[in-house]
């Protein structure tokens, strides 16, 4: 016989043992004779009705911590709802409070029928719409990131969790707001049918006459293995190229299931769809962070959070900018047409039916092929013509002064000071005139400032100082002979005097400030993340300097929010001219780019060539204002001889202490200066004379500066 310690023993292994529920016909007795409904347990549990609707037919059950919060809840109304019906009195400890917590876990289970219980009462505007699930406070395995407050989610009732969710191994699926969403999703088809059914994730479209957001889902390497992924794609092409192969296992059930995938497959960013019914897209974007889908260099150290710090960067980025799909080149781009979406819902005044149109401002719904020299020497247009014309060469500075030209007075300053202009793409694009339709081809054309287009002009005749790079090419020295040029060059030519004669041009009838409401929306991500990194409007040029020094110390997550909004004003202008890829390509083809309506290379040089003049214009007025030339220029970053370590040691100021206009000024807003770096007039005589550029390693590294390309 067994003794009373052994026993003790094997009870006491049944109590530590995992929680034992009432059969699945007794959970929904409990609950009906509690009077709860199953999407209000679903909302006290915080969970899915669904799940509930599982749990109660026997189909699933929960997990921990939900496990024992349920059953607590069940064994408190099993004492008060008895088989035979007749309730009893349950001392009050057997029903948590909305305070209390089980152990080892912050998880709760709300009473749901207690008078003084304090549940939020859902009303049918505000709930959340039935078999989504709802939200609970994400218990973080880690010490939080500094200045985790929950971020503002849309207010549209359709996607209740905001528009995406970092999934884990563990079935955890974080979203924004510090919002933790169980999934249940055992492969990729199950996982999109959660995320379109019941995660409640999305968002609203931009534009009255555009798309709602396709919900994102993150997948970490551990979620992605789970799912059947590989960890790592493995393969001999370009990185941005690599994809699944048609016979993988996870690419075969995607199609069982009667999904598609886009042409580029299943890749670091893969898009899942069906085609839309009823006009109800059906469409999920997912990202594997294990595939580096979010690039080191427009996402600095994201990959390497943890879950719920990804989906507060992701997020930041989604509610200021748009919900990731793709690199933050690709996010550029698209956000372009979901501001300005190429139809509209038009009525025939004939037949009273509505019918897509032309949407005023947008670049239309079909692709547009350049002028041949706005065009790319592989491009169709070219190959097929035999043109030999020449080719638009608007492109950002990178001009280094001849060392031979340094005084001695400048050669003697201690310090060479870069200062780079925040964001000047996007500034070049504020109230920018771009052509809207196919261009026309004029002979000796009168030229018009206003008119956007091509210009075949003779600008090697003009004069321009040595000292500062020709505002006219790129690499800063003076062209030879006729070229062509976009309409910002030449105009800048007229504005300092100079009388220009065009030979022939490429114009375009329609135009419009196409890029307006792009250059609003990224402009104010771009500030509003300043400021909320300590970087304001209000700060005297002192105070913006330490700002700036310490800013990207204050909150890594924004930090990061902040290297991407700068990596989408960039790359969404390269796109605007993307080259062909891979190995394989041969001139004269096709490529897919060609295909869509925003490969506008006219486009990207207006923006380029007016970002180049507006930094000529500046270098100019320096010169005016204080005699000081610079050493060198790279896109945006100018280097210049200083007498002391701050730019404030030589940029022009009023005897009130006020930044004189015209110059380069230090302030949060995109145009205006900040400090790149400082090193020695000697380092950087040193490097001029090798042939190299000061400005591409003020930093004191190699820092990488991007044409737009």
């Amino acid at each position: 016989m067994a003794s009373e310690e052994e026993l003790f023993a094997s009870v006491d292994a049944l109590l530590e043992a995992e929680p034992q529920l009432p059969h699945p016909a007794e959970r929904a007795r409990l609950r009906e004779a509690a009077g709860i409904t199953q999407s209000r347990l679903a909302t006290a549990l915080k969970t899915t009705t669904q799940s509930v609707k599982n749990w109660e037919n026997g189909r699933s059950e929960p997990k921990s911590p939900r496990l024992e919060a349920y059953q607590r809840l069940l064994n408190g109304w099993a004492a008060k709802y008895p088989a035979h019906g007749t309730p009893v009195t349950v001392p009050a400890p057997l029903l948590p409070s909305p305070q209390q917590e089980t152990p080892s876990t912050a998880f709760t289970a709300p009473a749901l029928h207690e008078a003084d219980a304090t549940v939020p009462v859902q009303t049918p505007d505000t709930a959340a719409p039935q078999g989504h699930p709802t939200l609970r406070p994400a218990a973080p395995r880690h010490p939080p990131v500094k200045n985790r407050a929950a971020q503002p989610l849309d207010t549209d009732l359709r996607f209740p969790h905001g528009p995406l969710a970092v999934l884990d191994g563990d079935d955890s699926a974080y979203a924004t707001a510090g919002i933790v969403l169980d999934c249940p999703a055992a492969t990729i088809p199950e996982l999109v049918e959660w995320t379109l059914e019941e995660s409640g994730l999305g968002a609203a479209k931009l534009h009255r006459n555009g798309k709602d957001a396709d919900p994102l889902i993150v997948l970490t390497a551990s979620a992605a293995v789970k799912l059947g992924l590989p960890e790592h794609l493995e393969g001999h092409e370009q990185r941005r190229s690599l994809r699944l192969p048609a016979d993988h296992l996870v690419v075969k059930q995607v199609a069982k299931a009667k999904w598609n995938l886009t042409q580029r497959g299943f890749g670091p960013w893969a898009r899942i769809y069906r085609p839309a019914q009823s006009g109800r897209r059906q469409c999920v974007q997912l990202a594997v962070l294990s595939w580096d889908a979010l690039d080191e260099r427009s996402w600095p150290g994201v990959a390497q959070m943890e879950p719920a710090d990804i989906a507060r960067v992701l997020g930041i980025y989604a509610m200021r900018v748009s919900t990731p799909r793709g690199s933050t080149a690709v996010c550029g781009l698209e956000l372009m047409t979901a501001l300005r979406p190429p139809t509209r819902a038009l009525q025939d005044k004939e037949t009273g039916n509505w019918v897509s149109g032309r949407n005023p401002g947008s670049l239309g719904t079909e692709p547009m092929d350049p002028a041949p020299p706005e065009a790319t020497p592989e491009h169709p247009v070219v190959v097929n013509s035999g043109w030999s014309g020449g080719f638009l060469d608007e492109e950002a500075y990178q001009w280094v002064r001849d060392v031979d030209l340094l005084t001695g007075q400048e050669a003697a300053l201690p310090w060479a000071v870069g200062l780079d202009l925040n964001t000047a793409f996007l500034a070049a694009s504020a109230r920018l005139t771009v052509g809207l339709s196919a261009p026309d081809h004029f002979h000796a054309p009168t030229f018009n400032p206003k008119i956007p287009g091509s210009w075949l002009v003779d600008l090697s005749r003009i004069e321009t100082d040595p000292r500062l790079p020709s505002p006219f090419t790129p690499s800063g020295i003076r062209p030879q002979g006729p070229a062509w040029y976009q309409t910002h060059t030449v105009a800048y030519a007229q504005e300092l005097g100079h009388n220009v004669a065009p030979i022939e041009a490429y114009l375009r009838r329609e135009t419009g400030a196409y890029l307006d409401p792009w250059h609003d929306r990224l402009k104010t991500a771009y500030v509003d993340t300043l400021a909320d990194l300590g970087v304001t409007k209000d700060l005297t040029d002192t105070e913006f300097l330490a700002a700036m020094e310490r800013h990207k110390d204050a909150d890594p997550a924004l930090a990061a929010v902040l290297a991407a909004i700068k990596a989408t004003i960039k790359g969404g202008v390269g796109k605007l001219r993307e080259r062909p890829q891979g190995r394989h390509y041969r001139q004269g083809e096709r490529w897919p780019a060609l295909e869509r309506p925003t490969w506008r290379p006219d486009i990207r040089a207006a923006v380029i060539s007016k970002a180049r003049v507006n930094m000529h214009r500046k270098l100019n007025n320096m010169v005016k204002m204080t005699g000081l030339y610079p050493l060198a220029v790279l896109s945006d970053c100018v280097v210049y001889p200083s007498p002391g370590r701050s730019p404030l040691d030589f940029l022009p100021y009023s005897a009130s202490g006020k930044p004189q206009p015209g110059g380069f000024r230090l302030g949060p807003t995109p145009g205006l200066a900040k400090l790149e770096g400082v090193q020695d007039v000697a380092w950087a005589v040193d490097l001029m004379e090798q042939g190299l550029n000061p400005a591409r390693h003020i930093k004191g590294g190699d820092a990488v500066m991007d044409d737009g390309e």
